[in-house]
Parts: C-alpha cells; sequence; structure tokens
C-alpha cells in the first residue's frame, strides 16, 4: 500500500546499519574476561546494563561513554581503579566499537538509491558526533541524503523543530527507524508518522512498548519492504 509521503527521515544505528551486536560482542568479550566462580555473565552483564544507563543520562551516547561504562564495570568489580595493562585490555575487546566498524544491513544502499528518487531524505541520528560521521563516511551512504543531523538526543522536541528547520509537511512525514523509543514515540507525538523496522540486535535501552494499531504507524520486517510503502 502506497502511502502520502513528502519527505522521509531516516535513523542510523541498527537502522541502516549494525550497531549494537558490535557492543555486544565486545560485552560478550568482557563478561567472559571477568566472570569467575560466584559471579557468572549475566550478573556482570546486569552490572554493567545499569552503569550504562546512568552514564548515558550524563554524558551521552558514542564509543568514549562504552569504554568509560566498561572501566567503570571493572572498578566495581575489582574494587580498584583499572591498571594501565587494564585499560589498554578494554580498548582491545572495544576495538570494533572505538574505530567504528560498519556492517550495513541488507537492502540498504539499494533501498536508498530507489527511495531518493522519490522523496527528500534526511538522516537523524544521535550520539558523539565525531563517531556518527565517521560511520556514515565508512558507510558510503552520505550521498543518499539530502541533510545529516546528529543530536544528543531524538525526542519529540527534536522532530519538531526539525519539522520548522525544514518546514516540513507532518502529514506527509516519516521516520524510519528500529528504536521505538527514540523513533517511534517521539516522531508520532510530534505529528509525523512512523515506520518501524525491528531488528534483533536493538539496545535494551531503545525499547518501549508500542501500539501498533496506532494510526500512522507503519511496520516493516525488512528495511527493503520500505518500497512496498513509499
Amino acid at each position: 500500500m502506497s502511502l502520502p509521503c513528502s519527505t522521509l527521515l531516516f535513523d542510523a544505528d541498527d537502522t541502516l546499519w549494525e550497531c549494537n551486536v558490535v557492543f555486544e560482542r565486545a560485552i560478550d568479550d568482557f563478561c567472559g574476561w571477568q566472570q569467575r566462580p560466584g559471579l557468572d555473565a549475566t550478573a556482570i552483564r546486569r552490572m554493567l546494563g545499569d552503569i550504562e544507563r546512568v552514564n548515558s543520562a550524563r554524558h551521552g551516547y558514542g564509543a568514549t561513554v562504552f569504554l568509560r561504562s566498561l572501566g567503570d564495570c571493572l572498578e566495581q568489580l575489582t574494587g580498584r581503579a583499572p591498571t594501565p595493562e587494564e585499560q589498554d585490555h578494554l580498548r582491545r575487546l572495544a576495538a570494533a566499537v572505538l574505530e567504528c566498524r560498519i556492517e550495513l544491513i541488507p537492502e540498504v544502499a539499494e533501498t536508498l538509491e530507489a527511495l531518493g528518487r522519490r522523496y527528500p531524505l534526511v538522516l537523524v541520528t544521535k550520539g558523539d558526533a565525531a563517531d556518527q560521521w565517521r560511520k556514515l563516511d565508512h558507510s558510503g551512504l552520505r550521498k543518499h541524503f539530502e541533510a545529516v543531523h546528529v543530536v544528543p538526543e531524538k525526542d519529540t522536541t527534536t522532530y519538531v523543530s526539525l519539522v520548522r528547520r525544514h518546514a516540513l509537511d507532518p502529514a506527509t512525514t516519516w521516520m524510519v527507524g528500529n528504536s521505538p523509543s527514540s523513533d517511534v514515540l517521539p516522531a508520532l507525538a510530534a505529528g509525523l508518522g512512523a515506520v518501524y523496522v525491528p531488528n534483533d540486535n536493538t539496545w535494551a535501552l531503545e525499547h518501549a512498548e508500542l501500539d501498533f494499531g496506532a494510526d500512522r504507524l507503519v511496520t516493516v520486517e525488512r528495511f527493503g519492504r520500505l518500497l512496498d510503502h513509499f
């Protein structure tokens, strides 16, 4: 079913390229390094998740904050500051995150190519600006977007601001992303349409309950199915 559309906004991490799975691999390695009798990987992961929640609220998102969280978790586990050798090991564990290695999600490049011939495309991503621009450059997808916005948080105010800045028509503007809490719910609250593209690897802090019967909420099971609607 074709939907009325004038502009498409896109999330980046875990919508265009895999992101959280790269973090998860580093977390698995960290937990394997630190687990011991009486302290299993599940408990370590839970502790790290609590630390990430606090650090994200205080310091934002991205590779540097993630490395800080690993260091804070190690300090809690050991009761002391990490040694230089341990700090080096943490950086090796987080190398893929720190280097912003990119794994494009299937169908993304060709779908953006097709959609870009029909509508203006705008990228809206949150996190550390240097990290996000570096990932975008490495992805080869920059050419598809008429504008790119790296913001500290994606909430309703962010989307309202984008509507004003680009003189968008909310009734025909859609936000496409994998995160209920950052992409879907605040976009709907701002009067936009939202397209939910589930990703099994979505970060736990991005989860939220969705009303799948909500007006102007569309779900597609994979990225390429956007072409069924736009």
